[in-house]
């Protein structure tokens, strides 16, 4: 029997009571950010949420916005373990695309349903304190790990969320660019998984929700893995079954969960109005990430 609208708002009560006035960290990216619909239906939920009590505050990505500008220039982009290395040339595109055309319009998508949404980079009020990061890479277990110089991509050293609690105290839903600032001056890329991880942890955000294009965590026979522990995740890097680009979406999960953040998500974004989906109903729909499984 299909559940009624009066249905629905009854099994969300007790979530949204239980998230008013909590602060959730979402990290926006994937296919998510390209399908008009779907970016549609992301400015509703993040509206949503706000108007019902949440502090959503949204990180984005923007790799694929980021390769089409790369390839018109006729640089081809190069990652390891789902980092995007980055010369100078690429860091100003990066630069460009995040915190102008991709940050603006997402900030504009979100204010054309109602909400009240505010483009910030990591550079506004150093918000986002980033250090150079070295990339260990190992192709074959037997032999010693590569170093990997990535050039401008960064890690985060600190994160100042003043800037963030004003916003959100005024009643505005910041939506940030993941670029960081070194020591110099210089500017960074991050990995915008990362920046969300850390900016969960300063907020000591009650949820820290990870948007991708796969409904979660898979396994080998590519079944979703409802929820998931550090050692079975440990295992699954190690054999491969974990690779590429959610190899910092997993490792960011568990930093933050040992750091402030309570519950960590990692969704389909593709699937409509997922958010709402995953916060609002028992089921959910993705992987929940957690230290160590509960024994019954």
């Amino acid at each position: 029997m299909t559940p009624n609208v009066a249905d629905i708002l009854i099994e969300a009560l007790p979530y949204i009571k239980r998230f008013s006035g909590k602060t959730i960290v979402i990290k926006y990216g994937g296919h998510a950010m390209v399908d008009e619909q779907l970016k549609i239906n992301f400015a509703r939920d993040i509206t949503l949420m706000k108007f019902i009590g949440l502090n959503p505050v949204v990180v984005h990505g923007g790799g694929p916005q980021i390769n089409n500008v790369l390839d018109q220039m006729g640089i081809r982009p190069t990652f390891v373990r789902g980092m995007r290395l980055t010369d100078e040339p690429t860091m100003d595109v990066v630069e460009m695309v995040l915190g102008g055309k991709v940050n603006k319009s997402i900030v504009a998508q979100i204010n054309q349903q109602g909400g009240k949404a505010v483009g910030l980079s990591g550079k506004d009020g150093n918000l986002i304190k980033a250090k150079k990061i070295t990339i260990m890479h190992q192709e074959d277990a037997n032999e010693p790990p590569e170093i990997i110089d990535p050039g401008l991509v960064g890690e985060v050293t600190t994160i100042n969320p003043d800037i963030i609690h004003t916003l959100t105290a005024k009643g505005f839903i910041p939506i940030i660019a993941p670029v960081g600032v070194g020591e110099a001056g210089e500017t960074f890329n991050i990995n915008a998984d990362l920046v969300a991880g850390k900016i969960a942890q300063a907020l000591s955000a009650r949820s820290l929700i990870l948007m991708t294009d796969v409904d979660g965590v898979l396994d080998h026979n590519k079944k979703l893995i409802s929820s998931i522990d550090a050692k079975t995740i440990t295992r699954m890097i190690n054999d491969n079954s974990i690779s590429g680009g959610m190899i910092p979406k997993i490792e960011c999960a568990i930093d933050a969960l040992k750091n402030n953040t309570e519950k960590v998500h990692i969704i389909n974004g593709c699937k409509p109005h997922a958010l709402i989906l995953e916060l609002f109903t028992d089921r959910g729909v993705g992987t929940e990430v957690v230290i160590e499984k509960e024994v019954c």
